[in-house]
């Protein structure tokens, strides 16, 4: 790990400027997801019991560079007090004479980092001023990790540097999934298109021991290979890239997982009439929905195999029933074998966070990423901005 953990750093009457991810759905100023907030009670926690206080920097909406009052921070303080058990204080533009004047504990909020154009240009003005207001920079925010921004590279560079307890536990989670794996080691790789895919499959390819693929890029996979799917959607333009990937794969000894059998319908509405198929038998007037149930056992049966699990996309259409059965079944199949000890199973990206919570079995496993574009990006094999700051 090339990252030091809030346990290396002295924090004790330290202002500890601390990168969070806050920014979550509202309605008409209510909460309706609150999740990001509970993720970061641990860093803040543990920065007090430290004898630190923590100087918080988010961002909230996309304000292009300006203030837009609809995107202050400041409808949050009630949240993040209740969360916190203890007062928030707000503050639109601090000094850190401002910031030494407040309690030694206290906990501090400022406005929306990118009120400013020169937050996402990672200004070094920017990262200065910020710099100025704290001793320690704590980054617990990955799902901002790959921007380069004045508040997560930026002042990294500056000050005495670490991850937070959010930030850690999914460093961790991804390096134990793909940097020093308990192999065998299987990856799911669902979505609608290949082509978003790409670097996905080319890295995972000489990382994994197998590769199941799901949802509508199975689609042009089954194409490539020669076989009809009637009405289903395919990306026909992506035809030989999809050959390509197969060659690197067996050539890589890495199993490509295709389903065996589909279920498909003549339009994609809930509850349409369906039929279940060999993948290589769908009629000409069906789209392919999901994977079969041949399919889920074959899934089933290379997860009982495998050691480690790492899944980003749904299987099939699992936004209308009743082609969410596959996701739903391998899914919670996943959760049994992690919840046994047998496998060790991280999973991200927002429909896979989704789906996975849709089926319930999202709480059982190992670790479940809520960072969407970062996850995605670490899966990947880029170098994250925000982490290598941290290095």
């Amino acid at each position: 790990m090339g990252w030091k953990s809030l346990d290396d750093m002295d924090l004790n009457g330290k202002r500890v400027l601390t990168r969070v991810d806050i920014n979550v759905p509202m309605d008409n100023g209510v909460i309706t997801d609150a999740t990001r907030i509970e993720r970061i009670v641990p860093t803040i926690r543990d920065i007090r019991a430290a004898g630190g206080s923590p100087v918080l920097l988010a961002h909230f909406g996309r304000p292009k560079g300006k203030p837009v009052p609809e995107m202050s921070l400041e409808p949050l303080v009630p949240a993040l007090s209740e969360a916190f058990g203890c007062a928030v204080s707000f503050v639109q533009r601090p000094s850190r004479d401002w910031i030494d004047a407040q309690a030694a504990d206290a906990v501090i909020l400022v406005e929306n980092t990118r009120f400013t154009p020169m937050e996402e240009a990672n200004d070094p003005q920017m990262a200065q001023f910020l710099a100025s207001l704290g001793d320690v920079y704590c980054n617990d925010a990955f799902s901002a990790a790959h921007r380069a921004h004045a508040s997560t590279t930026g002042v990294a560079h500056l000050l005495p540097s670490c991850a937070g307890r959010l930030m850690q536990a999914e460093l961790e989670a991804l390096e134990a999934a793909l940097s020093a794996p308990e192999r065998p080691v299987v990856a799911v790789v669902g979505g609608a298109k290949v082509s978003t895919k790409l670097e996905l499959l080319g890295n995972l390819i000489d990382k994994v021991d197998s590769i199941v693929i799901g949802g509508g890029m199975a689609n042009t996979f089954l194409v490539a290979q020669g076989h009809e799917i009637g009405t289903s959607l395919a990306e026909r333009d992506m035809i030989y890239t999809a050959k390509e990937i197969i060659a690197k794969a067996k050539a890589a000894n890495c199993a490509l997982v295709l389903p065996s059998d589909v279920v498909a319908a003549t339009a994609f509405q809930a509850n349409a009439e369906a039929v279940v198929v060999a993948a290589t038998a769908c009629p000409p007037c069906h789209m392919i929905l999901d994977a079969g149930p041949k399919a889920v056992e074959d899934i089933i049966e290379v997860f009982k195999a495998a050691k480690t699990l790492v899944w980003n996309g749904p299987l099939g259409a699992f936004e209308i029933e009743p082609f969410n059965a596959a996701t739903d079944a391998a899914a919670r199949a996943a959760a049994d074998l992690t919840k046994s000890g047998a496998l060790r199973s991280v999973a991200g990206g927002g429909d896979t966070v989704a789906a996975l919570n849709g089926s319930g079995a999202a709480d059982d496993f190992t670790y479940i990423s809520t960072a969407g574009g970062a996850f995605l990006e670490w899966l990947e094999g880029k170098t994250l901005p925000g982490v290598a700051a941290l290095g």
